[in-house]
């Protein structure tokens, strides 16, 4: 399979039809073919708990810019391989699509060269599984919100790395997420959903008004929002705050602590949402 092929349909993650292949290994001949085999996936960013995970997205990797791409565009592999900064951004958006859409079994891996010569070997390592069958069909309803949420939910306004717990009323969240996580991070942040793979992608944000102060001891601005010299409260980037998560989404549920749907401009009301919260 040659490199056009493999990334038409893999290397750009953010595609509404498009399909993603779990591994890319160079062959003997020097172009890039799939690789399946047992020795080629690593998993090595296991954390004790299976829906804690670290966010330091930067907002500007999550631009409209950087998901405009169409898979079968030419601009779709040079994105992946561009030495310059907007590769630098697009590498970082696919690395934390595939933490979210992949599980720990899977992975995704390309080269790319920087202006030095230097060949880079890149392995991207799945983590929460939201979209674990995207290496075999395109995404359905569910995997593109789950992981446009997901991707937001890992947004730092600040680029810093916090730990999260993610938790929804959706599997495998909602069965993963147990009574321990739920002791050690008591604090809900707030709520995160939207859809990135629509014509006009959009992510929408709220916070829980009791714990603000937390989330923003954290650095955690883009559920609780930014405080502008206005004093109107800024999002991050393309994410854009609705205020107070009672007023836009259900009661949080009790024994999981999430949020099990909010409202959403497209459908009216979502139920996927996911759920952040804080030591």
């Amino acid at each position: 399979m040659n490199t056009k092929s493999v990334l038409g349909c893999a290397g750009i993650l953010l595609v509404a039809t498009g399909c993603m292949a779990p591994e890319l290994a160079e062959g003997a001949d020097g172009t890039e073919e799939l690789d399946s085999s047992a020795e080629a996936i690593e998993s090595g960013n296991a954390l004790s708990y299976n829906a804690l995970s670290y966010n330091a997205l930067s907002y500007n990797a999550l631009s409209y810019n950087a998901l405009s791409y169409n898979a079968l565009s030419p601009r779709a592999a040079s994105a992946l391989r561009d030495p310059g900064a907007g590769g630098d951004l697009f590498r970082t958006l696919v690395k934390y699509t595939v933490s979210c859409a992949l599980d720990e079994s899977q992975s995704f891996r390309f080269s790319w060269t920087d202006r030095a010569g230097a060949v880079h070997r890149e392995v991207y390592t799945g983590h929460l599984g939201l979209a674990e069958r995207w290496d075999r069909r395109p995404l359905d309803a569910e995997g593109k919100q789950m992981v446009s949420a997901c991707l937001a939910a890992h947004t730092n306004r600040y680029g810093v790395s916090v730990l999260i717990s993610m938790r929804s009323a959706e599997n495998p969240l909602r069965r993963e997420v147990g009574p321990d996580e739920l002791d050690e991070y008591p604090h809900i942040e707030g709520a995160f959903w939207g859809n990135l793979f629509s014509e006009r992608p959009y992510l929408r944000a709220c916070y829980n008004a009791e714990n603000v102060e937390i989330a923003h001891a954290a650095r955690r601005d883009c559920a609780a929002g930014h405080p502008g010299a206005d004093g109107e409260l800024e999002g991050c980037g393309m994410i854009e705050i609705v205020g107070d998560c009672e007023d836009h989404c259900s009661k949080l549920h009790r024994s999981g602590e999430y949020y099990k749907s909010c409202d959403d401009p497209e459908s009216g009301k979502t139920r996927y949402v996911v759920t952040t919260a804080l030591r």
